[in-house]
């Protein structure tokens, strides 16, 4: 199924199976069954999976994954029970919806370890042309890594409020957003284990907050 706001594409290039890291890059294990839901209402169904690295939206299309484009048309990706929202030229995904609505944007750096340069040592020129070639040739767009690439995948957070989204990276930065409830953040703080990395317990945090 093409997509009418699919503006890029890139086909997956095949490359040997043997020694494959698994996969990091992908918010999903596998592409699994989505919808688009556009702002005009109508709606298309696709597999889908989202792209941490490239921070894309992207779908199967027999055997070619190709990604969502044009974002400004597109009012929510839907996979499973999970809602997708188009920010800037990437997608958030919609965790809390409620007084305070809380979204995580999902990203991931990959680190290539170059090629050996002597006395142990690993060259960095090496290594921007083999990062280059593994975003040219389509290897991006696969469920796994050829062996050696490593991936750091991280979140941020955006919370809705005041009328505007704001962005946090540290549970630090979200208690400046919550003045007004300081007492309240701290006490919480003090009494659950909240965990940047753990989505859940910041959700039941933000929970708290608007009870109060």
């Amino acid at each position: 199924m093409y997509f009418s706001v699919v503006l890029n594409f890139c086909a997956a290039v095949g490359f040997s199976q043997t020694n494959l890291m698994p996969v990091t890059h992908y918010v999903f294990p596998e592409f699994t069954k989505g919808i688009v839901l556009m702002k005009n209402g109508n709606e298309n169904e696709a597999i889908f999976n989202y792209n941490s690295l490239t921070e894309e939206m992207i779908f199967d299309n027999r055997g070619t994954k190709l990604a969502l484009g044009q974002l400004e048309m597109i009012d929510t990706v839907f996979i499973g029970f999970r809602k997708f929202i188009p920010k800037d030229n990437s997608f958030i995904e919609l965790v809390l919806k409620a007084k305070y609505s809380l979204y995580v944007a999902y990203k991931c750096k990959l680190n290539d370890p170059g090629k050996p340069a002597g006395y142990g040592t690993t060259s960095q020129t090496s290594a921007i042309t083999s990062y280059s070639k593994f975003f040219t040739n389509g290897m991006v767009y696969d469920m796994k890594l050829p062996e050696g690439y490593g991936t750091q995948p991280f979140i941020e957070y955006w919370l809705y409020k005041d009328g505007k989204l704001n962005k946090f990276i540290s549970i630090r930065q979200l208690s400046k957003l919550f003045d007004e409830h300081e007492s309240v953040f701290k006490a919480y703080i003090k009494k659950h284990d909240v965990n940047y990395e753990n989505q859940s317990s910041v959700v039941e945090l933000i929970r708290s907050l608007q009870n109060n």
